[in-house]
């Protein structure tokens, strides 16, 4: 569906000063609150608006993904996040976003296949990894590697080719899981493991991060089921601020995977995807079940910088859909593996029990949010804090390469250029270094 221009509705933008006024057209989506046209703004009347973070300012057109905070509701291509947790699995979600709408059987055997059949990564990318420190952060290695695919895949870089497109999206989702596997296994000095092609996205990549060559690996069902619950929910989020830097790489005619490696360096931001990371910090800062009632009465001071991470949501004011999924999700995963000796995860399990029950987290609405479940569900498969925001880029790469490809499709779009409020020096002269004083 097309913005369309609603005419009869206009912004009037007045002068106090001169007493001049502008019209300005009133532009209306499918869905959610209308917005007002301000490309034209400067040209008309010499002012630029002054919008930081762009949080009132919208970016693009976009068909992909939609975003309740009030309501809290979250969309792809329309079909609630709810629905497609509980009936899709991760790489329908891939062809629905890319594509616009759901498979046919036949259209999913052959997206299937052609993502099975492209995880494997060229040979001399596994020594491009030993390159890298053994310390390296995982996700210093991810913006390397995925940077460097460009290097090896040259049959799919001509942008303004619809088949190019098509093959640099999907050896991109095929292939992160592969690199995400190989980053950790570097970490550890332990062998990369090739891909197998019987096995399904999510079971794939829980094979290649675990398995060893020494004795069979058998997948877990739980936690593959698990891990692709979390791949649907984290796969697209709108124009958040990593999908805005694939989004304004893009503009300028990059590349693709030169774009998704600037998504996932953005991604990198502890304000952005580490947030479930955050959510282990608090935890071990807290210690144990005792010291809670000490800690949430710090997160109710205003005045203690003390925060209670993976509770609220800047965007969700009434709560995060994704977290009712995931919340179920966690004890689905910990009630599997019977862990009982994990001081760290009861903490958690307390803290939510609290959170649920206190009536200053329920009046201000302060849930545990998909942050908060993510990073107990990582923490109970085995996984190490270092390897969290990895698996958020898993995940995210369809959502960027979905927004990538809508944006270079969309003949308004233009190559990013915010403006500014200058509030340096005038324009001044030059003086002599002599005469300096």
């Amino acid at each position: 569906m097309k913005q369309k221009d609603v005419s009869e509705h206009t912004f009037t933008l007045t002068n106090n000063d001169t007493g001049e006024s502008w019209e300005l057209p009133v532009i209306e989506g499918s869905v959610g609150p209308r917005v007002i046209d301000v490309r034209r703004l400067y040209a008309d009347t010499g002012h630029f608006t002054y919008d930081p973070g762009y949080t009132s300012t919208g970016s693009c057109q976009s068909g992909i993904t939609y975003i309740d905070g009030e309501q809290g509701i979250l969309t792809y291509r329309g079909y609630p996040i709810e629905q497609l947790a509980q009936h899709s699995d991760y790489v329908e979600v891939c062809y629905l976003l890319i594509y616009g709408e759901l498979p046919t059987q036949e259209q999913k055997a052959k997206f299937d296949h052609r993502i099975t059949y492209h995880t494997m990564l060229h040979e001399q990318l596994h020594k491009f990894f030993q390159g890298f420190r053994r310390d390296s952060h995982p996700m210093a290695v991810m913006v390397g590697v995925v940077g460097a695919l460009s290097a090896f895949y040259h049959d799919s870089l001509d942008i303004a080719d619809p088949v190019h497109r098509f093959v640099a999206s999907t050896r991109m989702i095929a292939k992160m899981p592969s690199i995400a596997a190989n980053a950790y296994r570097y970490s550890l000095g332990m062998p990369f493991v090739y891909p197998r092609n019987d096995l399904n996205y999510s079971e794939n990549f829980l094979y290649m991060m675990f398995s060893t060559p020494c004795e069979e690996y058998v997948v877990n069902p739980v936690l593959a089921h698990a891990m692709d619950r979390i791949l649907i929910l984290h796969a697209d989020h709108e124009q958040n601020a990593s999908t805005s830097t694939v989004r304004i790489a893009g503009s300028s005619g990059a590349n693709p995977f030169a774009c998704i490696a600037a998504g996932i360096a953005c991604l990198w931001g502890p304000a952005h995807g580490g947030a479930n990371e955050a959510v282990l910090g608090m935890l071990e800062q807290i210690g144990s079940k005792e010291n809670i009632p000490e800690f949430i009465k710090r997160a109710k001071d205003k005045d203690d910088p003390f925060r209670l991470m993976g509770f609220g949501h800047r965007v969700y004011k009434n709560f995060d859909p994704r977290a009712k999924v995931m919340r179920q999700t966690a004890h689905e995963v910990l009630k599997d593996l019977g862990i009982k000796d994990d001081p760290l995860l009861d903490l958690a399990m307390e803290l939510e029990r609290i959170a649920l029950e206190d009536e200053y987290f329920v009046s201000k609405k302060l849930y545990p949010n998909v942050d908060f479940y993510s990073g107990i569900i990582f923490r109970a498969m085995g996984i190490p804090t270092s390897m969290f925001t990895v698996l958020f880029a898993v995940a995210r790469t369809v959502g960027w390469v979905a927004q990538w490809n809508e944006m270079v499709e969309d003949p308004s779009q233009k190559i990013g250029r915010p403006r500014q409020l200058y509030t340096g020096h005038p324009e001044r002269d030059y003086i002599d270094i002599k005469k300096r004083g």
